[in-house]
């Protein structure tokens, strides 16, 4: 039996030549596998049809959306996930649920490798390959551009020696990378970093500098999930789906950063995800009214190292698992709304309520109903400042305490301090 090799099919025209080409290279009948993450563009139909034509002996499409949104994206938005403080992890995310697919189609079809389309310099090849060896350790990968020297050019030369029926005439200067979690460009003039993105770098995002009037927005969330929106009920994926029109039409969610890349790589990343950031604001605000004090700071940890899991490839991971736990774990009370007034870039909170929340209108207020005992604060102070109290009597008897001097002046005499010599 002739070895198949299941491809990550996107329909464009590096992975439709790529089919031919691992066939070339390999002798081996390739399966071509479609994931619909929210990226939008063509039918996924009309991709299968694409991928037959081009030379695969099968088809498998998927549409994911609304697994992608229940068990990526609301993980992701749970764990409050910013990479560098500033990246929603829009494709990292996508990768573990395409890989899932991929390792279904080898096993339903009995291939022996995965192909996948990114190059050795990138992080998704750590994504992908780690993700399908956690799946199913018995697969081999392999990646054409990689491993089988398929450049642009050659896909170009390729496609239309081969008359495929793709379009090979497109030029666009950016490599992009999209799901409905967020968009991702980089490449061309980008890459000189002091260069700033022109307006065709955007899509999912319109100019912040001219935006329509404000947009005031109620997001309703269950257990750190969104349920409704201004009191329609929403799944994961309509969420989302509202929240990036909404805020993208504000211009929120436009990101540029420096990134450190996990083959050690600074790379310039532009993003735009407009709704993840706006629900992630959103959710975060609704934990600070949630959650104890010091669950609140020991899960902005577990948050941070969750991400950087996620970020280097390690979606299918023990430690992720566990961080799994502990991230659902907190989200028990994390129910109530959130009002955000979207406008010229930013989203901004303006009120929220929860039937689950820790604030306490009759401890917080200054005014006439005040619950807190102050007189309970002086002995709290005392033991509170104990320890350093006694550490700083140490130092004052072991003449090792603070100098309070200002300025130079000796604080026995009140005298100005001499100048060492050679100085003015």
């Amino acid at each position: 039996m002739t070895e198949r090799i299941v491809l990550a099919y996107s329909g464009g025209l590096d992975t439709s030549v790529a089919i031919g080409w691992i066939h070339d290279a390999t002798g081996a009948d390739v399966i071509a596998c479609a994931v619909d993450v929210g990226q939008g563009g063509e039918d996924l139909e009309v991709i299968r049809r694409r991928a037959l034509d081009c030379g695969a002996v099968e088809a498998y499409v998927a549409d994911a959306r609304d697994e992608f949104a229940d068990e990526y994206c609301m993980p992701a938005l749970k764990a409050n996930a910013l990479y560098m403080d500033a990246y929603p992890v829009v494709s990292a995310i996508s990768r573990p649920v395409i890989t899932k697919h991929l390792v279904r189609a080898a096993k339903e079809f009995g291939a022996t490798t995965v192909a996948h389309g990114c190059t050795g310099k990138g992080n998704d090849q750590v994504r992908f390959e780690v993700s399908i060896t956690s799946l199913a350790p018995e697969l081999k990968c392999i990646a054409p551009v990689r491993d089988l020297a398929l450049t642009r050019d050659r896909a170009i030369e390729y496609a239309e020696r081969k008359k495929l029926p793709i379009a090979t005439t497109k030029n666009n200067p950016f490599s992009i990378d999209q799901n409905v979690w967020g968009r991702a460009i980089e490449t061309g003039f980008l890459e000189d970093i002091w260069n700033e993105p022109t307006k065709d770098v955007y899509n999912y995002t319109d100019d912040p500098s001219f935006p329509p009037v404000a947009d005031e927005v109620v997001i309703s969330f269950e257990q750190g999930v969104p349920v409704r929106i201004d009191g329609r009920p929403v799944t994961p994926l309509q969420a989302i789906q509202e929240m990036n029109r909404r805020a993208g039409a504000q211009g929120i969610g436009r990101i540029d950063i420096v990134e450190d890349r996990l083959v050690g790589i600074k790379s310039r990343e532009v993003y735009e995800a407009p709704g993840a950031m706006a629900l992630i604001t959103a959710h975060q605000e609704l934990e600070r009214v949630t959650l104890e004090r010091e669950q609140a700071r020991f899960k902005r940890q577990v948050g941070d190292r969750w991400t950087e899991l996620v970020y280097d490839g390690q979606w299918f991971s023990p430690l992720k698992r566990s961080l799994d736990s502990f991230i659902e774990d907190t989200q028990r009370y994390v129910s109530g709304d959130i009002r955000m007034t979207l406008h010229g870039g930013r989203a901004t909170v303006t009120g929220r309520r929860s039937e689950t929340g820790l604030y306490d209108f009759n401890l917080a207020t200054y005014d006439e109903g005040d619950a807190f005992d102050q007189s309970q604060a002086r002995g709290f102070i005392e033991i509170y400042g104990l320890a350093a109290k006694q550490a700083a009597a140490r130092d004052v008897a072991l003449g090792n305490g603070e100098d309070l001097s200002i300025g130079g002046a000796d604080p026995a005499t009140d005298e100005q301090a001499p100048e060492p010599e050679g100085e003015q």
